[in-house]
């Protein structure tokens, strides 16, 4: 069982932003090249944590993912997802691309969960209203964080936080109800 984050936190969020690199993936980047020489990164994602997306979604929260790298996979599992808000950035300047994503939706800090692992995410965990880290986070982004994992990146710490914001928000019963429900009426 996960740690149980705060209803009156969870209440509050209205968006949950995820990192890549070490949360939606293991951290791991897998590089190779084409025959025509031709660049290729491959990132592994798990599929239970893309479920997790999906429920906070059919819960009425938006979803965000801002990365430091800019990688073609993570644009297409983004769009398998249905993710709201994408930004790739290859200067890792998470604060400033999430700041233009709230305002663009007028969505506040303090309506904010983000889902982090280290150094590049502390800025955005020491500002929003949910800060969260995976299990095998840095000590540092652990140290700016309200809630934790167990799980580790890549390894359903990603679901872990959704079924338990959820839960907290008193929404997974009726989340999971009705993804049952659409698959037994073979929606």
């Amino acid at each position: 069982m996960f740690e149980p984050i705060d209803p009156a936190l969870a209440r509050r969020i209205r968006m949950v932003v995820f990192d890549v690199d070490g949360v939606m993936t293991d951290g791991g980047v897998y590089l190779g090249a084409t025959a025509s020489g031709e660049s290729v990164e491959l990132k592994r994602f798990d599929i239970q944590d893309g479920l997790g997306v999906l429920m906070l979604k059919n819960a009425g929260l938006r979803v965000g993912i801002v990365t430091g790298r800019v990688s073609e996979a993570v644009r297409i599992r983004a769009g398998e997802l249905k993710v709201d808000d994408l930004h790739q950035d290859p200067k890792a300047d998470k604060l400033n691309a999430l700041t233009e994503i709230l305002e663009r939706n007028g969505i506040g800090w303090e309506e904010t969960a983000f889902l982090g692992d280290d150094l590049p995410d502390l800025a955005v965990l020491r500002r929003v209203g949910l800060p969260a880290v995976v299990g095998n986070a840095t000590s540092d982004a652990r140290a700016a964080a309200v809630w934790a994992a167990r799980k580790h990146g890549g390894h359903g710490a990603v679901r872990e936080f959704a079924e338990a914001l959820l839960t907290a928000r008193g929404q997974w019963a009726d989340a999971v109800a009705q993804y049952v429900a659409e698959r037994e009426a073979g929606r």
